[in-house]
C-alpha cells in the first residue's frame, strides 16, 4: 500500500507525535509538504515546522480539513476533550488513527460520527530512528484498505503487525513501555564496564550494539532466545557466570513484572 499523495494530519506534536512525523519523513514514506499538525503549544510547533517543513497550526480543525488520515497522538486523559472539538470536522472520507494509550476502539468511535472508520494504534518511541514495534487493532468501519494503510505508515517507521484489541493492553506494557524498560539496562551494562576500566563513550557503544545485535539475532534467525544465549554461553565460562548473576536477581522476574504492571496501567487508563 503507498501512501504517495496521501496527506496525513497529527492532532499532537509531543514526544511520540514528533517521532512519528520525524520517522515518517526521514523514511521518505510521505513529503513534508503533506503533512500537518496541531498542537496547543505554539513555540513547539514552529520549531517543528522550520526543522522539518511541515504545516502546523494551534487550531484542530485547521489539521483535519487538510488531511485524508488523522493521527490523534495526545494524551489518553485529554483524547474525550479533543474528540468533542473536532466531532463535525471529521467526515467518513478520512481515516482516524489513535495511538492514546489504553483507550478503546469504542470510546473513540462513540465520540464521533456514525461510521468513521477507526484505527487503534500502540507504536512506540523507536519511530524515531525508524525502528518501531506497533501493534493495530481495526475498528468496526475500518476496512482492510485502511487496515493496510495503517500498516504501511507504521512500518515506514519499524514493525508493524495486527492484533485483536483485547491484546492491546498488552502490547502497551511489552513494545509501548518496552524501550523505557532496555534504556536502563543498556547504562547498567555500560557502568559495569566502566567500573571494569572502559572510558564511558566506549561502553556506551559497545553496550548499545550489544543489544542491537541480540535483538536482531532473534529476528533474523528465528532461534529461541534460550538458544542463543547456549550459543554464548560456554561450559565454565565467563558468560555462565555473568548468567548465573543475573538468575540470582531476579532478571526474569523483574521483567515479567515490568511488562504486567505496565500493562495493568493500560487497563487502568481505558476504563
Amino acid at each position: 500500500m503507498t501512501l504517495t499523495n496521501k496527506r496525513i494530519g497529527f492532532i499532537g506534536a509531543g514526544k511520540m507525535g514528533e517521532a512519528l512525523i520525524r520517522g515518517i519523513i526521514n523514511a521518505r514514506a510521505v513529503d513534508s509538504s503533506n503533512i500537518y499538525a496541531s498542537d496547543v503549544y505554539e513555540a513547539g510547533l514552529k520549531r517543528l515546522g522550520t526543522d522539518l517543513g511541515i504545516n502546523v497550526s494551534t487550531d484542530n480543525k485547521v489539521t483535519v480539513s487538510n488531511s485524508d488520515i488523522l493521527i490523534l497522538a495526545v494524551k489518553p486523559q485529554i483524547l474525550a476533550a479533543i474528540l468533542s472539538g473536532i466531532k463535525e470536522s471529521v467526515t467518513v472520507d478520512k481515516l482516524v488513527i489513535s495511538i492514546a494509550a489504553g483507550v478503546p476502539l469504542a470510546d473513540i468511535e462513540n465520540g464521533l460520527n456514525t461510521g468513521i472508520r477507526v484505527i487503534r494504534v500502540m507504536p512506540n518511541i523507536a519511530a524515531t530512528v525508524s525502528e518501531a514495534a506497533s501493534a493495530i487493532s481495526p475498528g468496526a468501519s475500518a476496512s482492510i484498505d485502511d487496515t493496510e494503510i495503517a500498516l504501511a505508515i507504521f512500518r515506514a517507521v519499524g514493525s508493524a503487525i495486527v492484533v485483536p484489541e483485547h491484546l492491546m493492553d498488552a502490547v502497551t506494557g511489552l513494545s509501548g513501555s518496552g524501550p523505557a524498560f532496555i534504556f536502563p539496562v543498556i547504562e547498567a551494562m555500560a557502568d559495569g564496564a566502566v567500573y571494569e576500566g572502559l572510558d564511558r563513550h566506549s561502553a556506551l557503544t559497545l553496550a548499545a550494539q550489544t543489544v542491537l545485535g541480540a535483538a536482531k539475532m532473534v529476528l533474523e534467525t528465528k532461534m529461541h532466545p534460550g538458544e542463543l544465549k547456549d550459543m554464548v554461553a560456554s561450559p565454565g565460562g565467563t558468560t555462565i557466570r555473568a548468567i548465573r548473576e543475573l538468575e540470582e536477581h531476579g532478571i526474569r522476574a523483574a521483567f515479567m513484572n515490568a511488562v504486567i504492571a505496565s500493562s495493568e496501567r493500560s487497563k487502568e487508563l481505558g476504563e
